[in-house]
């Protein structure tokens, strides 16, 4: 006998990238950043190991909505802090969508929408990108009371102009929120969170795993307008983030010469990998993200994947129902990217 929900014992559950136990990987699988956070993060936890511990942390985290608006020019009353930009994807779905609503992403992309819809027992709706990877006027659904966009969009690592998501937003405007996924948001050119003082149903996310090396501490953050992040308040854990991330994250971004070294030296990267994997053959769309998406190769994506796991490389396989298949590989160091290169020479 199952004690669950009917929706949850149906649904599949979300797969993240593979992270290995034993012995030594070149990971290129889960847009980590190959390098270090800023000295001043690493100070900052050491202070909070010594100080900060044995009470609970400040529900709000103050501190980084303090630097947040600091950065974006807003107030803090219009920043919510998350575990991770997930934590964030969580509470907006749970403040907008219950059991049988409907939410609209586009596809290919992040597939944790479909889960989180899954979760609340609401149906989800895909919109295929075009050729080019806009989307179609109609990107809405009759009915959705949730819109998701990934920008820049995974696995694609593409970006819809600000723009370009004016006009969306202002579609679904009186119908849903649109929720701009802006996670690998500091590797572009652009943003949207300029939208959000002109468009009170646009919501933008934000995360610290990628363009600040903090995967490993979980810190993301959601910029509304005030009534919004009041509601999701109200839905968010007590103590969503603990003293140790609060502190890192506030630190991260008081350093941004750290911040603007790193992202340019990832960038610089991203261009010549791409040239390199385009010359094997492989089709890559621009991309503006820390990631680039290999379709159409000399091989088959599925046995390149396995090639390169075989020597140690971890890329992602990814297949999408209508789309086909391809490889997701996030840009490492330069010597990381050496390797990659070298050992896909020689498969290939």
């Amino acid at each position: 006998m199952s004690y669950f929900r009917p929706n949850i014992e149906a649904m599949a559950s979300y797969q993240p990238g593979e992270q290995p136990r034993g012995g030594e990987f070149i990971k290129l699988n889960t847009n980590e950043n190959p390098y270090p956070p800023s000295p001043a993060v690493i100070e900052a936890i050491r202070r909070v190991a010594v100080e900060g511990l044995r009470k609970y942390p400040d529900p709000m985290a103050t501190a980084f909505r303090e630097q947040a608006a600091r950065l974006l020019g807003v107030e803090p009353d219009w920043i919510l802090a998350g575990n991770g930009s997930d934590d964030l994807l969580t509470i907006v779905t749970r403040s907008f969508v219950g059991s049988g609503e409907m939410i609209v992403a586009p596809t290919p992309s992040y597939i944790l929408y479909r889960s989180l819809a899954e979760i609340q027992g609401a149906s989800f709706a895909e919109v295929p990108f075009t050729d080019t990877w806009d989307l179609p006027d109609k990107f809405d659904s009759p009915g959705a009371r949730l819109a998701f966009l990934p920008n820049p969009n995974s696995p694609s690592g593409t970006m819809i102009a600000p723009q370009r998501v004016r006009e969306l937003a202002g579609r679904l405007h009186g119908s849903s929120p649109l929720v701009v996924d802006e996670a690998y948001t500091d590797f572009a050119e652009e943003n949207c969170v300029s939208l959000v003082r002109d468009l009170e149903n646009v919501i933008v996310t934000r995360s610290l795993s990628k363009s600040y090396s903090l995967a490993g501490i979980r810190f993301g953050y959601a910029v509304a307008r005030p009534e919004i992040i009041a509601g999701m308040t109200k839905v968010k854990d007590s103590y969503n983030c603990d003293a140790v991330s609060i502190a890192a994250a506030t630190a991260a971004l008081v350093d941004q010469e750290h911040f603007r070294q790193n992202t340019a030296r990832i960038r610089a990267t991203r261009e010549r990998m791409t040239a390199a994997l385009r010359n094997f053959g492989f089709q890559l769309p621009d991309s503006q993200a820390n990631f680039v998406w290999c379709t159409h190769g000399p091989a088959p994506a599925r046995r390149l994947y396995e090639e390169l796991k075989n020597r140690r490389i971890l890329v992602r396989f990814m297949s999408y129902p209508g789309s086909g298949d391809g490889l997701r590989i996030s840009v490492g160091s330069d010597a990381e990217v050496d390797q990659l290169l070298e050992e896909l020479k020689k498969i290939i």
